[in-house]
């Protein structure tokens, strides 16, 4: 069984009401402040909004600045002092007023702490009062990574008219990346509920015990207790999960949290995300610039993504990656790009120079970078490979044909077996590497290219199975193997067969007859393939102590338990089945 855990700390959010303009102030300030070399200082600020609540703030200028500036706002749950004041200072050093605001709850709030669920209101009432700050010019700019982007977004779905463009790096949508993943809840951050809540601050040594998690994600998976009985195990109730797994469709509790369909379409400031290939919430990333310019033609928003992961984006890469040396040119500086993008919109300055067109990607493996003005326009050809039942060696064959006459691929589950896990090779690590776990799954591999090409985009589509039971939860990972016979890890898919239609809205499948399972959030990728290179499919179903397990019943699956894994699954994977991969043929 694959034993790698990695720890996934991607920002969920809950939000509530709007927040509604009025002439008069939203907040009061109830203010304390020091004293710094070089800054003026205001790190006891509580901003008092219209609904009561206090939320706890720093702001910080350069010393002699002069004329009032813009606000440039990092809202974070993450309350730490001396990591605040160093983010407020460093917009101060940039020619920003610096502005942290703490969520409800934290540092010096005396309010209950309510990671996510306030988030749209609370954000709003700190721009209404950051654009009143006497320091400020009224303009403001929200930016910042995982929770930081994703309350960005969050200040999007009740537009304030001082909110002129907002920097999100890696933002979570709530329901979608994390705590579930196209409907499927994961274990990855289990913990966090417990780390942002227990205190004011953080509960670090909780947290960072990553032993505890471990054996507890394990410890629940043997057991096969339900899901919903999951903090039983933990040994502590888990009051935020609890709440979460109430919602298994993206339902109106997730709805309320960010904008929502004809929502994106009120958005009209400049827009700038950052997001990376492996990136454990790229797909809520890559949700929303798709929202905003399918509700928003005219949308001006710009996306940098590359060889980063869910920390890397923040920063702008690392030489090496999970044993991936990454190409020199990938390696940016996200801080100087922000701060040079709210010049641009805020102080007429030049546009970064990266932001070439709308969509700006690093092709893997080439050095260099590619801008395409969409994302159908990154690829200038669509290569469909069906899943045929024609073998070579240990593996099936991808085909450009389909097959002629209809036939199906086998594959049994024992939802009841603890001693093997299945969808082993799904997580990104490493991404270069020889070994591959055989144990489950099919594998179907493609003939070799026979020029040179990059894949480019966002690969998808349909399964076609039959199946004895009403659900499943699906695994595919993607992987170039390189003509020296190494696997280079291009992406993954991880989604629940009865949502695939509808994430808001679950539709059983139907025994004894032929489903059709469509996918398409799965991971954006760029990657340059020498001749000779192939691909190989990996498809699973996914059972293993790092997410929630499907025992198909039809059920609420957080209910269903190893008493309902009775019977194994049996599925038909037929031969019309296929994926589209997006290609540049040069």
């Amino acid at each position: 069984m694959k034993t790698t855990i990695h720890l996934i700390l991607v920002c969920m959010g809950l939000f509530a009401h709007a927040f509604a303009q009025q002439p008069k102030p939203a907040v009061e300030i109830i203010a304390g402040g020091t004293a710094a070399q070089g800054y003026d200082i205001q790190d006891s600020v509580l901003i008092k909004t219209r609904e009561g609540m206090q939320l706890s703030a720093m702001v910080v200028r350069k010393k002699g600045a002069g004329k009032p500036q813009p606000a440039a706002l990092f809202f974070t749950i993450y309350a730490n002092h001396d990591g605040n004041l160093a983010e407020a200072k460093r917009s101060a050093d940039h020619g920003y007023i610096g502005v942290v605001v703490n969520s409800r709850g934290k540092a010096l709030s005396p309010d209950e702490i309510n990671p996510y669920e306030k988030e749209s209101t609370d954000v709003n009432g700190a721009v209404d009062w950051a654009s009143k700050h006497p320091w400020t010019d009224g303009r403001v700019a929200i930016y910042g990574g995982s929770y930081s982007g994703f309350s960005a977004w969050a200040a999007t779905k009740h537009l304030h008219p001082a909110l002129k463009t907002i920097v999100p790096y890696v933002a979570a949508i709530p329901g979608f990346g994390l705590p579930m993943e196209n409907n499927v809840f994961l274990n990855a951050n289990y913990g966090w509920g417990f780390y942002v809540s227990n205190n004011k601050y953080l509960d670090e040594h909780l947290y960072y015990d990553q032993q505890h998690w471990r054996n507890m994600q394990f410890n629940w998976y043997n057991s096969g207790v339900a899901y919903r009985k999951i903090d039983s195990i933990e040994g502590r109730p888990n009051p935020l999960l609890q709440r979460w797994i109430q919602h298994p469709s993206y339902d109106q509790y997730w709805q309320d949290m960010v904008p929502w369909q004809e929502e994106f379409a009120k958005i009209n400031i400049p827009v700038l995300s950052v997001t990376g290939y492996y990136d454990d919430g790229q797909i809520s990333a890559l949700r929303y610039f798709k929202e905003h310019y399918k509700y928003n033609k005219q949308a001006d928003h710009y996306l940098i993504i590359g060889p980063y992961d869910h920390f890397g984006a923040q920063k702008g890469g690392v030489p090496i990656l999970r044993d991936y040396k990454v190409d020199q040119i990938a390696l940016i500086n996200t801080a100087q790009i922000t701060y040079d993008w709210l010049d641009y919109v805020l102080k007429a300055g030049p546009k970064p120079a990266l932001l070439k067109d709308k969509i700006n990607y690093q092709v893997m493996g080439a050095n260099r970078w590619k801008h395409a003005p969409s994302i159908e326009k990154m690829s200038n050809q669509v290569l469909r490979l069906y899943l045929s039942t024609e073998k070579s060696g240990e593996n099936q064959l991808l085909l450009p044909k389909k097959p002629g006459q209809p036939a199906f691929s086998p594959q049994k589950v024992d939802l009841a077996d603890r001693q093997h896990s299945n969808n082993n090779n799904y997580y990104p690590y490493p991404i270069v590497g020889n070994e591959l776990d055989r144990s489950t799954g099919l594998y179907f591999i493609s003939a070799p290219f026979d020029e040179q090409v990059s894949i480019d985009g966002i690969w998808s589509g349909i399964l076609k199975a039959g199946i004895n039971k009403k659900d499943m939860d699906i695994g595919m990972t993607l992987f170039e193997v390189m003509p020296n016979g190494e696997r280079f890890h291009l992406s993954y898919f991880l989604g629940r067969a009865s949502y695939a239609k509808d994430m808001t809205r679950r539709s059983l499948l139907k025994e004894g007859t032929i489903n059709s399972i469509p996918f398409s959030s799965t991971r954006m990728f760029s990657r340059y393939l020498s001749k000779g290179s192939r691909l190989l499919l990996v498809l699973d179903i996914n059972k293993n102590p790092f997410a929630q397990i499907n025992y198909g019943t039809g059920r609420d699956v957080s209910d269903e338990s190893i008493a309902d894994a009775k019977v194994p699954l049996n599925i038909k994977w037929y031969n019309d089945s296929y994926i589209d991969i997006p290609v540049w043929k040069y």
